[in-house]
């Protein structure tokens, strides 16, 4: 069975792009532009990694979003796709225990990312083999 994947973004091109990219690698992919429809994407697709844009409707918009997968299916492994360090030169990485109660993805990638670089972090988070087949 393939492993579902939820990604969200608010840069219709990169999430076509990403879609496109996860399909051809094997995954059934949902995508949202906005954290309401992924959200609303949420109610009928229980996915096995999510991939979110940090700022999308927010500032906080996939810090918001993880918190809301992890309290419907806990154990979901999450990462944030950003431009926002390079951009504004703000680190994220989470060092006093309140500061690790907000940051809950588990991986952390700056963009622009390169797509094997992408496949190879999904399949680690998930626990799959190096090119592995679905």
């Amino acid at each position: 069975m393939k492993k579902k994947i939820l990604v969200m973004d608010d840069d219709f091109i990169l999430l076509e792009l990403l879609g496109k990219t996860l399909e051809k690698a094997g995954y059934e992919v949902r995508t949202a532009e906005s954290r309401p429809a992924a959200e609303e994407a949420l109610l009928g697709f229980k996915p096995d990694l999510a991939i979110m844009d940090l700022i999308v409707d927010e500032p906080d918009s996939g810090f918001i979003l993880a918190h809301e997968i992890k309290q419907l299916y806990p154990g979901t492994p999450m990462l944030l796709l950003t431009a926002a360090r390079g951009v504004t030169g703000l680190q994220f990485e989470a060092q006093s225990p309140e500061a690790k109660s907000w940051v809950v993805v588990d991986k952390m990638l700056d963009k622009p990312v390169r797509p094997e670089q992408l496949l190879e972090e999904i399949r680690k988070l998930l626990g799959e083999p190096a090119e592995a087949a679905h």
